[in-house]
């Protein structure tokens, strides 16, 4: 062991030098400088008192945040190691938390970084009536304590099964909480938070910091009690995806999550229902789906998010954009056959299906999700702007959204083919061409191939559904003209993007 530990002690990292502590200091203050100005401002904007009719939904986006970082921190590991390291050093005799003490002070400050953006949004939902200087502080221990704690928590969770139960249960309060305030019942409380005494606003910082400090010092003791098998699995994830980053490739992503779900799982067989042969090829998309019903509860629920976002103010632009993304990544999560058979059309081909029958097949899953999830949006918007926990802050009531009465839903199923097409085409898109031009900004040199292989698809959504964006922009009084030419606008892009796919090469296709 003496050898083995004077052999990485010679080949680690060397003591940092006067040189390397002046380039740390010397950017520590530029980067203060720089980045000073723009801070200040935004903390003196906040300096404000909050509006009670957004507070609700305010916290609701702040717990949904927080349950998703918690999420992706389980899902991550949280705790991993190099490929090498992974293999040659986890199962050597050397102390397991030293080795594992580098990736949890990476974990510490990714969760201090998350944790200061969590803290500078519940200082613009509670504002800062007084005292601003004390209040921004408080808010920003809150914040970071809450998200160092919630990363420590996932620590403990990969390490022992109980730990892991006290983590689900985390993230299943804060869902609830968010439910609870969207609905107006934590109104009193958070005002009664907003307008908190200085002492109740630093014995509540205390005590998030305390929390956090003793979940941290357990989960530094939890270290070396993490099973290997959860390690070895952990690296494996991150390597898949620091190749598919360091190769610019976001699609092998979801072929890794794909194929890990299904790998580990035991499928019954049952007899393949007698339809025309283009929905018969179809049909193993419809079976996928159904065979994922967390999924499709998941699809349901992010349904309520623009309408929690027009209560918080959103502008009408962004709750188009909301709207209009979230269906349009509803749709994508059905391509799975569309893109394996633009993979392999050699395999595909086997099938005897000619390809627009088979993609006008395929469409009809996406069209289906995307027109029932974005309906779904636009009637909670429409619902919670005349709630009686809306108030006056409403950014439909505000906007005059509200003018074209309940008939907003029906944009949903009218821009269905246009987002189906979008994500065909998505599904289809060749990996990212880094061969491509690259344009010198002054901002920075911009390569051009991951922008195109971004926008391959989303462009044809968007031409499809540009009437909806319209509408949603300009809030008329009569909805009428644009329902029609969304219908239409829709047809055409579908029926378009069907009379041009071609297999083979270009799969933009």
């Amino acid at each position: 062991m003496r050898t083995v530990r004077a052999y990485l002690r010679s080949r680690g990292r060397l003591p940092a030098s006067l040189m390397d502590r002046y380039v740390s200091v010397f950017s520590l203050l530029m980067l203060i400088a720089v980045a000073g100005q723009p801070l200040s401002g935004m903390f003196a904007g906040l300096a404000v008192p909050a509006d009670p009719a957004r507070m609700g939904a305010g916290v609701a986006l702040l717990a949904l945040t927080l349950a998703g970082f918690l999420a992706a921190a389980r899902a991550a590991g949280p705790v991993l190691l190099p490929g090498a390291d992974a293999s040659w050093l986890l199962l050597s005799p050397l102390n397991r938390r030293h080795l594992l003490g580098r990736t949890a002070r990476v974990l510490l400050g990714v969760a201090v970084v998350a944790g200061a953006l969590l803290g500078i949004g519940l200082l613009a939902v509670l504002g800062a009536p007084d005292q601003h200087v004390w209040r921004v502080l408080g808010a920003l221990v809150v914040g970071v304590s809450a998200a160092v704690g919630g990363m420590a928590l996932a620590v403990l969770g990969q390490a022992s099964q109980s730990w892991r139960f006290w983590l689900t249960g985390a993230v299943a309060v804060l869902l609830v909480l968010a439910v609870v305030a969207v609905t107006g019942r934590l109104r009193t409380v958070l005002a009664i938070a907003a307008s908190a005494p200085l002492p109740a606003v630093t014995a509540a910082a205390a005590g998030a910091a305390l929390l956090s400090g003793l979940l941290v010092r357990q989960a530094w003791t939890s270290l070396d009690r993490i099973p290997t098998r959860a390690l070895m699995a952990a690296s494996t994830r991150a390597g898949h995806v620091a190749g598919a980053a360091v190769s610019l490739d976001p699609g092998a992503l979801t072929w890794i999550a794909e194929d890990n779900h299904w790998r580990a799982r035991k499928l019954g067989s049952r007899r393949w229902p007698s339809l025309p042969a283009p929905f018969a090829l179809a049909w193993q998309d419809w079976r996928r789906l159904g065979r994922r019903p967390g999924r499709l509860a998941a699809m349901a629920a992010t349904a309520a998010l623009p309408a929690v976002l027009a209560q918080a103010g959103g502008s009408p632009a962004a709750l188009g954009v909301a709207v209009l993304a979230g269906a349009l990544a509803v749709a994508a999560m059905s391509t799975s056959g569309t893109r394996r058979d633009a993979d392999n059309p050699a395999l595909s081909r086997l099938a005897g299906v000619g390809l627009r029958p088979a993609l006008a097949a395929r469409a009809a899953l996406p069209a289906l999700l995307s027109g029932t999830w974005a309906a779904l949006a636009l009637a909670g918007v429409t619902l919670t702007a005349t709630a009686p926990w809306a108030g006056a802050g409403h950014s439909l009531a505000a906007g005059g959204l509200l003018a074209g009465g309940s008939a907003w839903w029906l944009f949903g199923p009218l821009a269905a083919p246009a987002l189906a097409a979008g994500a065909l085409r998505m599904a289809r898109r060749d990996p990212i061409d880094h061969s491509m031009p690259v344009l010198d900004t002054p901002g920075g040199a911009i390569p051009t191939g991951p922008l195109f292989w971004a926008a391959t698809g989303p462009d044809l959504a968007l031409l499809g559904t540009l009437p909806a964006a319209a509408a949603l922009a300009s809030a008329p009084a009569d909805l009428t003209s644009f329902l029609v030419a969304q219908g239409v606008a829709s047809v055409l892009v579908l029926a378009g993007y069907l009379w041009r796919a071609r297999a083979g090469g270009g799969k933009a296709r």
